[in-house]
């Protein structure tokens, strides 16, 4: 998703913005690393979105089940999360919003490096995207150094069935969470080439699981192509996406295209690999 643009890139203000959460909080001596992985859990019950007993939340949290207990009974004392009678966890009601924080933060770090060398090595505008609860989200963009280009924006929600970056993670959501991203946006015709008869968008859906990887052909805008890649999460759902856009007079033939599509792969399962090491 974007716009044919020869605007320049985002400015300083967004920049620092975007530095400031990409530097880790354990730098600063005043890290917490209770609080820190408190988050984790947080994260963790929203993007599982199903009950975890104690001892899979020590494990995934890499913490034993001693602290982990400790936690989880802080979390549930301040209706951050709740218990069953089984001895299961998940987020309590309300606090949806607070999760996501931590997995942002986290993913910025691992994919900004990622985007730069894509950047420079492809010179095309390059994007991060993440799922949020009803959406999907450009997080960081890398603009082309070339004069005509297409053009993306931090915090532009995009559209699910029309983005290689909405198709990419929705395509790859279970069915209900598809169908609330897809309600959500809802689906609307942008160019002449935008899917939006829904037996067509379940078929792209199908076949952007079956190839891993999302593409739009002028669906968005005019005379633009974009390629996107799931970022798998623990759970193989894909919890992020990363592309790359470029003027449709750019794209060269199927080698070209295959090319770009192996290095968001490359750059996809790397920052998938940093996540789980961080």
């Amino acid at each position: 998703m974007g716009r044919l643009s020869s605007m320049p890139a985002a400015t300083k203000s967004r920049a620092k913005q975007k530095e400031s959460a990409r530097k880790p909080s354990s730098e600063s001596q005043y890290f917490s690393r209770a609080v820190s992985k408190a988050l984790e859990v947080l994260e963790l019950l929203q993007t599982d979105r199903a009950p975890l007993a104690l001892n899979e939340v020590a494990r995934r949290i890499q913490v034993s089940k001693t602290s982990t207990f400790r936690l989880l009974r802080t979390l549930e004392a301040a209706g951050c999360v709740a218990s069953s009678s089984r001895g299961q966890y998940s987020l309590a009601a309300g606090i949806h919003s607070v999760a996501p924080t931590q997995y942002v933060a986290r993913l910025l770090r691992a994919g900004a490096p990622r985007l730069q060398e894509l950047s420079r090595d492809l010179h095309e505008t390059v994007s991060l995207a993440a799922l949020f609860e009803n959406r999907v989200e450009v997080i960081d963009v890398n603009e082309s150094p070339q004069t005509i280009r297409m053009s993306n924006v931090v915090g532009h929600i995009v559209p699910p069935n029309v983005s290689s970056l909405g198709k990419a993670i929705t395509a790859f959501q279970p069915e209900e969470r598809r169908e609330k991203l897809l309600r959500s946006f809802g689906i609307y015709r942008f160019t002449e080439h935008t899917i939006t008869d829904r037996a067509a968008l379940d078929r792209e859906f199908a076949e952007v699981r079956l190839r891993k990887f999302a593409l739009d052909r002028e669906e968005p805008v005019c005379d633009g192509y974009c390629f996107g890649v799931p970022i798998f999460g623990d759970t193989g759902e894909a919890m992020a996406a990363v592309s790359l856009s470029l003027p449709k007079a750019r794209l060269r033939d199927a080698e070209h295209e295959r090319a770009i599509v192996a290095a968001l792969r490359c750059s996809a399962e790397q920052i998938a690999g940093d996540l789980k090491r961080a």
